[in-house]
């Protein structure tokens, strides 16, 4: 099976007009898997900075500028929004703002974890403090929107992660919050509401996602027990689909033809948390005698996923479990064909990029698997700092939300790949 790439993010034909790199959302809108010749390499460190602030996202990339989002003060005081050189990491601006809710700046709750989009209008960011606003390329306030005003407060459990997701002229805001969750679908050039529909009505930290079926789409949102589909237009929920557990926090990630793959976890408190390993896999989207329906069309045997997505590449479906052990499984039929240990867990979604799987490292280190043979070989790239000890665990023995330098994102652009610590920006040059 081959993963057809899916750009559902910003207009493909700006995008081939320009001819720059970019990665202009969460997972690059599921397009994590790169069809190219060679073994790409990672090199030497191009350049890092320091980041105004802590922050959970990831940064994203239009043509010469990088835009990551973080927050500061002992109660999450200010948000910011701040562009860097894709050149050499010079901050060109930043857009600070007042958070609405402030609450402890801790390890236990998310800390500017959504990441924004960006298109040829320039960014548009999402704080789980209840700021959504809108920039140019240059800094300057489009619109803002504050959702604790219009909507109520935004206690969740852990706080908010959900990313935004749009299309070419709307963008999609999702607040699983404890008490009447929601989704809004905003005007991406004034910021005003042009439809709001329910939440699933369980814990996430995974984000929404567009989920090409036929010839339209569907927002997929995945929370803990149920995945449920929107249709975009209108926001009316077209299918619900419960039979899963264990998916508090991977991404459905697109497929093609009305499928997706799906991670589910385990030990982390979801109800049926030790069904996960047949809660992996790909579900498929529907329609028979005018009812939509989704289902799966298979299940993994023994895989399980943590904060990271999974992803299929040269028809290879793979899952990272929380202990670092990587599962290939075959994306026609969920047959395993290998598992390899990683040198530690990962929080990063992996990319694949001709013969290679990229897999970021929660402390720096990046695993790269090469498709040769019936089993993968395994290499290591340590190329950032050695980090610190990280924060301690949080109630329970469970990790926390991340301290100090663990590695949440990486954004391939091509001849450079952005890797984003809570509190440091990297640039790392790709060989080939």
């Amino acid at each position: 099976m081959k993963l057809i790439r899916f750009m559902c993010v910003f207009a493909a034909t700006a995008l081939a007009a320009s001819g720059e790199e970019t990665w202009s959302s969460f997972q690059n809108g599921g397009n994590v898997s790169q069809n190219e010749d060679g073994k790409a390499s990672l090199g030497e460190v191009r350049w890092k900075t320091s980041l105004n602030g802590y922050g959970q996202s990831s940064p994203v990339v239009w043509n010469d500028r990088i835009c990551v989002t973080t927050v500061e003060g002992d109660q999450k005081d200010q948000y910011h929004v701040t562009a860097y050189s894709a050149a050499d990491g010079m901050q060109l601006w930043k857009y600070s703002v007042r958070n609405p809710t402030p609450q402890e700046n801790s390890t236990y709750v998310s800390r500017s974890a959504p990441t924004p989009v960006a298109d040829t209008r320039g960014f548009t960011c999402f704080f789980e403090g209840g700021v959504v606003l809108a920039l140019t390329h240059d800094g300057k306030l489009r619109w803002q929107k504050n959702l604790v005003e219009e909507f109520g407060g935004l206690g969740a459990r852990h706080g908010l992660a959900a990313s935004l997701e749009n299309d070419a002229t709307a963008v999609y805001v999702w607040v699983e919050r404890s008490e009447n969750p929601y989704v809004l679908k905003l005007n991406l050039d004034d910021g005003n509401v042009i439809w709001k529909s329910d939440g699933v009505g369980a814990t996430s930290w995974a984000s929404p996602r567009l989920v090409p079926v036929g010839d339209e789409h569907h927002l997929v949102l995945s929370a803990i027990g149920a995945i449920v589909g929107l249709d975009p237009a209108n926001g009316k929920q077209l299918w619900r689909f419960e039979g899963i557990s264990g998916n508090s926090t991977p991404t459905p990630m697109p497929l093609g033809n009305g499928r997706f793959l799906i991670g589910a976890t385990t030990g982390r408190g979801e109800t049926g948390g030790s069904r996960a390993p047949e809660s992996n896999g790909v579900i498929r989207i529907q329609k028979k005698d005018e009812v939509w329906s989704a289902d799966y069309e298979w299940h993994a045997r023994r895989a399980t996923s943590s904060f990271g997505s999974p992803i299929v590449h040269s028809g290879i479906a793979f899952f990272v479990n929380r202990e670092g052990v990587v599962y290939g499984l075959d994306a026609s039929d969920g047959s395993e064909k290998f598992a390899q240990r990683l040198k530690g867990s990962t929080w990063a979604t992996p990319i694949g990029v001709g013969a290679r799987v990229f897999f970021f490292g929660r402390d720096g280190r990046v695993d790269v698997l090469t498709l040769d043979g019936e089993k993968p070989s395994v290499s290591t790239w340590a190329g950032l700092p050695e980090p610190p000890k990280s924060a301690p665990a949080a109630e329970g023995g469970r990790p926390s939300f991340g301290g100090g330098p663990v590695l949440y994102a990486a954004a391939w652009c091509g001849d450079y790949v952005l890797l984003r610590r809570g509190d440091e920006l990297y640039s790392v040059a790709v060989t080939r």
